[in-house]
């Protein structure tokens, strides 16, 4: 597992990077002075995020939303200072794992397999709320290319399910792509 380490204060960093070094087939990069945390995610592409900071810090979160939005990632953080507020926005930032934890620091294997455990079922939860959306958006554009079958060429309902179906069959693709394309064709959809 990789981990990227990022904490600008140097003494934390080191004990945390001497906990980290006794988890076996752990491989550890810090972030350097001055680097910002999407870019060194970018680069490193690691398998866990963990941010210590002293005392919660807005700019800290910033960076931590930033790199959430291009390239999500389980990420675990360390403060010293307990702060509801701070814990909801680093939450909502995308952090799976909020420690209050001074040095030393605790046994890091069972936070990391946490962190990765909740990331992994909030990213499935993310990926099936999707996929459930862009079936009810193919089912509205099936419907609604149906009721323009239905109204202008005076089919049932079955018979315009039957015709989309054919054609989709006909083509090798799709019923939803075939709907969308009728309904582009008449004006009355997207492209």
């Amino acid at each position: 597992m990789h981990v990227l380490l990022a904490d600008d204060d140097p003494v934390r960093a080191n004990e945390l990077m001497r906990v980290l070094a006794q988890v076996p087939c752990l491989a550890l990069t810090r972030l350097q002075p001055g680097q910002l945390l999407a870019d060194a995610v970018a680069a490193h592409a690691p398998d866990v995020v963990i941010v210590d900071i002293a005392r919660p810090d807005r700019d800290a979160l910033d960076g931590v939303r930033r790199m959430t939005e291009a390239d999500p990632r389980p990420i675990v953080m360390f403060v010293d200072h307990d702060d509801p507020d701070f814990m909801e926005a680093a939450i909502s930032a995308g952090v799976c794992s909020y420690n209050v934890a001074g040095l030393p620091p605790p046994d890091m294997r069972p936070i990391l397999r946490a962190a990765i455990a909740l990331f992994r079922r909030h990213k499935q939860a993310q990926d099936e709320l999707r996929t459930v959306q862009t079936r009810l958006e193919e089912r509205g554009i099936v419907d609604r290319a149906k009721a323009l079958l239905i109204r202008e060429r005076h089919m049932t309902e079955p018979d315009a399910y039957r015709w989309l179906r054919r054609r989709a069959m006909a083509s090798g693709r799709r019923i939803p792509d075939i709907a969308r394309d009728l309904l582009h064709a008449s004006g009355k959809g997207q492209p």
